[in-house]
């Protein structure tokens, strides 16, 4: 049995939001179609995308915002636009930026800019990490939050320095937003709170939102531009965006309004981890609705705990596990979404205490 249908069997899952068929999914976007007269866009002009781009930058506070197919092709080209305005080639990454883990070193072999890594793997940039840097940037390129460590993010007050550095060398701020409204919620800030101060911000349409993806790129009206024209050169011309569109539009309102309530479930799941101490949570305080669980346990041992689980118990607690920096310890991550904010807390509980015991075991 597969992954997937092995999830299909249980009946609590911890991660991420409730999954609909693909005909659940259609059938709620043609019922909204219906009820909202949307039509197609046509080449990316038409009411609803237009709209939702608005919608989207003023929610950031920015003059404009385009949709994009993928956050891949929206990062790499603002970043390289961004270098060539100020003749600079050189952009800087923290080592778990999406860019460099993720993206097949597309900004290099593209000749789209150079990179430089700035900062320690295991922890948020500080104004110091850039600071340290002599050379000229382009850019800086900064993930709000973290996702590779936890969903981490800077202090407020160090995020405010990093703001102000940047404006005072000259660099393009750049925000991966892929969940920032995960770290909004966390800061306890609007989404345009965290966005003040940053040149462009990227934001998806599938992560915490549950679009069928895509992505939107914010800033000056005159950046968008530009970016919208070369996201044309680069494939990216769609003649229909409207299906994106409409699953990210259809229940953007109730996902954002729910951030939040996610926060304040993964603040109480933080808690009931203090019952298992040898499931170390990272960071050590929730600061959005993601985090990682270290395990004293390999990554198989870990997925085959994960699998029993859920032959004999009907519960899914987690979807990959990476190899830990230890011998005999792994890494999974939690997305808090509906499935935990929707489920009995006595159920959640005794999920954990199964993992916590067949670990020890």
């Amino acid at each position: 049995m597969t992954d997937a249908e092995l999830l299909q069997t249980c009946r609590i899952v911890f991660p991420g939001h409730r999954a609909s068929t693909p005909a659940q999914t259609f059938g709620a976007m043609a019922a909204w179609c219906e009820q909202n007269n949307v039509a197609h866009d046509v080449y990316g002009s038409g009411a609803l995308i237009e709209a939702f781009e608005h919608k989207i930058a003023e929610l950031l506070g920015f003059e404009a915002a385009v949709f994009c197919i993928s956050g891949t092709m929206a990062q790499v080209t603002a970043l390289r636009l961004a270098c060539e305005d100020r003749a600079r080639a050189l952009v800087a990454l923290h080592p778990t930026s999406h860019i460099i883990v993720h993206e097949k070193s597309n900004y290099q072999l593209l000749g789209h800019f150079h990179a430089l890594q700035a900062g320690e793997r295991h922890r948020p940039w500080s104004v110091d990490d850039l600071a340290a840097i002599p050379d000229q940037l382009g850019a800086v390129a900064m993930e709000v939050p973290m996702r590779e460590i936890g969903g981490q993010n800077p202090s407020w007050i160090e995020l405010d320095a990093i703001k102000a550095h940047c404006r005072g060398r000259g660099a393009h701020l750049h925000m991966d937003g892929a969940r920032l409204w995960e770290a909004a919620a966390g800061y306890g800030r609007s989404p345009r709170e965290v966005a003040h101060g940053f040149d462009s911000v990227y934001v998806s349409l599938y992560k915490g939102i549950g679009g069928l993806g895509g992505s939107m790129l914010a800033g000056s009206a005159e950046f968008v531009a530009r970016a919208a024209e070369w996201f044309r050169r680069e494939g990216g011309n769609l003649i229909h965006r409207s299906p994106y569109v409409v699953s990210a539009a259809m229940q953007f309102d109730a996902r954002l309004a729910a951030m939040p309530a996610y926060f304040a479930r993964t603040q109480w799941l933080y808690e009931i981890l203090r019952a298992h101490p040898s499931i170390k949570p990272n960071p050590a305080r929730p600061q959005a609705n993601i985090l990682h669980l270290h395990l004293p346990a390999s990554r198989e041992k870990a997925l085959a705990i994960r699998n029993q689980l859920a032959c004999d118990h009907g519960i899914w607690l987690f979807g990959r596990a990476a190899h830990g920096a230890l011998a005999d310890t792994c890494v999974v991550e939690l997305y808090v979404g509906d499935n935990l904010l929707d489920m009995p807390d006595s159920a959640a509980v005794e999920a954990l205490a199964l993992l916590s015991a067949a670990l020890a075991a």
